[in-house]
């Protein structure tokens, strides 16, 4: 089997180095922003790149920094971090209106995107969106000893349930992510907003999808609960909603030539 080309490299001034793949094509165009501790060569990315391909819609999938083929290093990484490094993407490589698709951590750096560049969204598209997850479901996870010993060496490993290696959480990752979480006030996004979530989900609870919709400006969300659906919800037919979704976003976006996230 052939090997793939290499990424093309995004190359910033005091910052790590992005690596994307980008596909030409119709808009509204579709730009995937993957989890914690994933990079674009996932079912999902890959398969709505294949997606796009067929619809002839332009496609951007990429790296943060510290994961996959991007620069830096994984426990350096800062939920603002991240979504500068999308927010770059954005600008720079992505072209006219997009609908930003985000699978779990993504999912919380697309609402960022949306509320930092609202003249670019047509949409947003999550797959068990998990904003705030540093705070509610790592942080607040922990008994004392483990914040203790978190504050103390700076830094702890917790398993991985989808056979990677642990992962490191950082001190600097929870407090950082303070300046970001959304899910305590109203959120001011007003595009099309369709959530997709297992309700077998063992990573974010299926109820945050009804609190994003409940806080959202937005009156068009629509949250699809699959009922046993998990995290990744990366079977045949969950991917086969997932292009729906993002379909019924770009399409109704192209009719009205009009959807920025204002």
């Amino acid at each position: 089997m052939q090997e793939p080309p290499p990424p093309t490299l995004l190359r910033r001034e005091g910052h790590e180095t992005i690596a994307y793949r980008a596909m030409a094509g119709s808009t509204p165009g579709v730009m995937f922003c993957g989890g914690f501790m994933s990079d674009m060569t996932g079912t999902k990315a890959t398969a709505l790149e294949a997606h796009c391909r067929r619809t002839g819609r332009a496609y951007v999938r990429f790296d943060y920094a510290g994961h996959g083929e991007s620069g830096g290093a994984f426990r350096d990484g800062t939920i603002g971090g991240w979504r500068d490094d999308a927010l770059a993407v954005l600008d720079r490589v992505a072209s006219g209106p997009q609908v930003l698709v985000g699978s779990s951590m993504g999912g919380w750096i697309v609402l960022l995107l949306a509320l930092v560049r609202p003249e670019r969204v047509a949409g947003l598209v999550g797959v068990a969106a998990a904003p705030d997850f540093t705070e509610d479901l790592i942080w607040s996870a922990l008994d004392d000893e483990g914040r203790r010993t978190l504050a103390e060496a700076g830094e702890i490993v917790m398993p991985c349930d989808y056979g990677e290696d642990p992962y490191p959480i950082t001190i600097g990752l929870i407090e950082e992510g303070r300046d970001h979480l959304l899910l305590r006030a109203p959120i001011a996004i007003g595009c099309p907003i369709h959530l997709l979530q297992g309700m077998r989900d063992d990573d974010v609870p299926w109820r945050t999808a009804l609190q994003i919709a409940e806080l959202v400006e937005s009156e068009r969300v629509t949250v699809e609960l699959v009922k046993d659906g998990d995290h990744r919800l990366s079977r045949d037919e969950d991917l086969a909603r997932l292009t729906a979704a993002v379909e019924g976003i770009a399409g109704a976006s192209a009719a009205s030539n009009h959807g920025e996230c204002a």
